[in-house]
C-alpha cells in the first residue's frame, strides 16, 4: 500500500518543491520506491521536454520511479497566475475527480511513498468557491507543512496548522526551508516553532545557491512518516 502525503506551505514561494524533492530523495535513499504528484500547477516555460511547469519536472526527476510528465501532473496552466484565474481564462475548470483519477493511477504503481505537492498556501482557491484543501480533505491525506523562514513565518505557520486541524486532517510532520541567507534571529524562530507545532520536526533545509543540483535528502529525517 502506497503511503501518501500532501505537502503544503505557509505561503507561495516558501520552498514546497525543494522540500518535496528532499522528501523524495530521503525516501529513495532508504530504498523506498518514490513518486511525486503536482495536482495543480500554473506557470509553464519552454524546457528540453517541451512546454512544461518547472516544479512538475523537478518532482518527476527527483522520484525514483520514472513516469511520463503527463502522469505526474493534474492541471498545468501556461500563465504564471493563480490557478483558478488561469483555469477561468483557459476555459478548463479544475475538477476534483480529475485530480483523484491522477492520484489513483499513481497509487497503482509500485510506489512505496507518494508526495503530493500543493500550490500556494493551504487555502488555495480552485474556482467555484472551492479550495485545493477541500480535495485534500476528501482524499483524507496526512499533511506535511513547509515553513518558509522569513519574517512572519511564526504567524503563518500557526494559522496554517490551525486550518489543517480545522479540516480534521493530521499534520504528519513539518520542515523549515531557509529561503534567504541570514534571516534575523533564525534559530530563535525555529526554536519557537518547535515549541509550538505539535507535530514531528523533519528537519531544516539550509539556504542553497543551486538547490536543484544538491543532495537535498540529507537534510530531512522521514522516520516519523514511516511509523
Amino acid at each position: 500500500m502506497t503511503k501518501t502525503f500532501f505537502v503544503t506551505g505557509t505561503d507561495t514561494d516558501v520552498g514546497k518543491t525543494i522540500s518535496c524533492m528532499a522528501l523524495l530523495q530521503a525516501a529513495t535513499q532508504r530504498g523506498l520506491r518514490t513518486v511525486g504528484y503536482k495536482p495543480v500547477a500554473s506557470g509553464c516555460e519552454l524546457m528540453e521536454e517541451g512546454l512544461c511547469n518547472r516544479d512538475v519536472v523537478m518532482l518527476q526527476r527527483a522520484a525514483s520511479i520514472k513516469l511520463p510528465y503527463d502522469q505526474v501532473v493534474g492541471y498545468a496552466f501556461e500563465p504564471a497566475v493563480a490557478p483558478h484565474i488561469a483555469a477561468e481564462a483557459s476555459g478548463v475548470p479544475i475538477r476534483f475527480d480529475v485530480l483523484s483519477d491522477g492520484l489513483r493511477q499513481l497509487k497503482q504503481t509500485d510506489a512505496d511513498i507518494l508526495f503530493v505537492e500543493g500550490a500556494g498556501g493551504w487555502r488555495l482557491p480552485v474556482g467555484h468557491g472551492h479550495f485545493l484543501s477541500d480535495w485534500v480533505k476528501f482524499e483524507d491525506m496526512p499533511v506535511i507543512l513547509v515553513v518558509g523562514a522569513r519574517m512572519g513565518c511564526l504567524n503563518h505557520a500557526m494559522l496554517t496548522y490551525e486550518a489543517i486541524r480545522h479540516d480534521h486532517l493530521n499534520l504528519a510532520g513539518w520542515c523549515i526551508n531557509q529561503i534567504h541567507q541570514g534571516m534575523s534571529h533564525y534559530q530563535e524562530n525555529l526554536d519557537t516553532l518547535q515549541a509550538l507545532l505539535p507535530a514531528p520536526f523533519l528537519g531544516e533545509i539550509p539556504y542553497l545557491a543551486r538547490p536543484h543540483e544538491s543532495d537535498l535528502g540529507q537534510y530531512l529525517d522521514i522516520s516519523p512518516l514511516l511509523d
